[in-house]
């Protein structure tokens, strides 16, 4: 067995026009707000977010733009800040939003049309 550590080489960076891509990167970048979002499975950190959003999201050191995000419920400026939209979702939900008002929100679709495409097998 072989005792050489040498790394492997870097991954080509996936582009796929119109699909953010989680990476790690990403990942890294939005670990502090989806952090937050995590929190939010508890009904005592509901309750807390919901009294003082800006405030709950100082607790963790979340940056303005991701605050303004979060506060403004700016989906998709969550999802391109490093938002994970199953982190994201934990908020969506919360609110009263179904995983198919953020596919519409995602694809310039209302809800009632994202489901209709996907009742009718997706978009081409």
């Amino acid at each position: 067995m072989s005792t050489d550590q040498t790394s492997a080489p870097p991954r080509p960076k996936i582009d796929v026009p119109g699909t953010p891509i989680f990476d790690g990167a990403t990942s890294r970048r939005g670990f502090k707000m989806n952090k937050l979002f995590m929190s939010l499975r508890t009904k005592e950190a509901r309750d807390r977010f919901l009294s003082d959003e800006p405030a709950y999201c100082a607790e963790f050191g979340l940056t303005p733009e991701q605050t303004k995000a979060v506060t403004e419920r700016d989906w998709q400026a969550m999802i391109d800040l490093g938002g994970s939209i199953f982190y994201v979702y934990k908020l969506a939900m919360m609110d009263g939003r179904s995983m198919q008002y953020l596919g519409g929100v995602f694809t310039g679709m209302t809800e009632d049309e994202f489901k209709a495409a996907l009742a009718a097998g997706g978009r081409s």
